[in-house]
């Protein structure tokens, strides 16, 4: 199943963020332009016609974080927008950020 396919699940905490290879394996199926910052957090910038299109689309991200209940952290500016991804609970990453980011891809192509 793809990732933009599943569903976030809550991290209740105790369990450690992903390591080096599942994070690569992760990465390489999203799509271009998702960066892993040191390994903590998942990064990247989408180009919008304008600051109207970018609002729009951070609408769009909003609401499908409540939904999901995983939530990032967004830069709004003129023309793009900026995505960081991490679970906050441990204080890295598990699949559920890689599953936040297919969908954050999925929402910009619609």
């Amino acid at each position: 199943m793809a990732l933009a396919d599943r569903q976030c699940v809550p991290c209740r905490g105790g369990v450690p963020p992903l390591g080096a290879e599942p994070l690569a394996e992760l990465l390489r199926q999203l799509e271009p332009g998702w960066e892993s910052v040191q390994d903590h957090h998942l990064r990247k910038m989408y180009k919008l016609r304008d600051f109207k299109s970018a609002l729009a689309f951070v609408d769009r991200i909003g609401a499908m974080a409540e939904e999901q209940g995983h939530h990032p952290d967004l830069q709004l500016a003129w023309g793009k927008v900026v995505v960081e991804i991490w679970t906050h609970k441990i204080d890295g990453l598990t699949e559920s950020d890689f599953v936040f980011a297919a969908k954050c891809d999925r929402l910009f192509a619609a």
